[in-house]
């Protein structure tokens, strides 16, 4: 089996919303956000030495959350406090009929991994996956 890498981005006013961006990027991979209803709540924390590697485990932590838990996601709300990331996710059950599931993305790598502020400001939150 082949594994393919894909780059997924988020930009935003904060590094929160930067996050929160670059996780319906991860979405978008899957299927149409706007199709999935954001009907539950899952709760995720996680913890970073470093801005990337939170990234990576954020995107990491709702990877999981949906392998076992059978879900998509398409809300997302984060907070930052230095090294730890509080976050809720809202999707529903995959229904792989209406949702049609293009990939499954097995892991956030550490390939293009990047939080930055720009010059203007803006945040952006950036790495690849494998699918």
């Amino acid at each position: 089996m082949m594994l393919i890498d894909i780059g997924i981005r988020g930009i935003g006013a904060s590094m929160e919303e930067a996050f929160e961006q670059a996780a319906i990027a991860l979405t978008a991979v899957i299927t149409d956000p706007h199709n999935v209803a954001p009907l539950e709540e899952v709760g995720i924390e996680c913890e970073a030495p470093d801005h990337e590697l939170l990234l990576a485990e954020w995107l990491n932590e709702l990877i999981y959350q949906m392998a076992t838990r059978r879900m998509i996601f398409s809300r997302f709300e984060v907070t930052v406090d230095r090294t730890l990331l509080s976050g809720k996710a809202w999707g529903e059950s995959i229904d792989i009929g209406r949702h049609k599931p293009a990939v499954e993305v097995k892991g956030a790598t550490y390939t293009q991994l990047k939080v930055m502020r720009d010059e203007t400001g803006t945040w952006l939150a950036q790495c690849v996956v494998d699918v």
